[in-house]
């Protein structure tokens, strides 16, 4: 069973806009996580992806994220941070591994 997906739109102290993601990402809600990040883009300043509260990833939430690798940063829990750096992310995205 898939746990569900909480996304939260918000913005940094510094200002810049925030999408915090908790649970899982998978086809079954990845639409939801991409209109999420797309809206988080279009904002014209780049998005942090806070994904420290989600606990599986699957190829179409990568997907997401690379089709969006321009405009983004990504903020990953330790467990995500290798799964980005095989698929290649972290060559166009920065990835910032979160601090437990």
């Amino acid at each position: 069973m898939t746990a569900e997906l909480a996304l939260v739109p918000s913005r940094t102290p510094g200002g810049t806009p925030l999408l915090t993601a908790s649970g899982e990402i998978d086809l079954s809600n990845v639409d939801g996580f991409a209109d999420a990040v797309a809206a988080g883009v279009e904002r014209g300043t780049p998005l942090t992806v806070d994904l420290t509260g989600v606990g599986y990833l699957d190829s179409a939430a990568l997907n997401v994220l690379f089709q969006h690798a321009d405009h983004i940063r990504i903020v990953a829990a330790r467990l995500l941070v290798p799964l980005l750096r095989v698929c290649g992310l972290t060559e166009l995205v920065e990835v910032e591994q979160a601090v437990p």
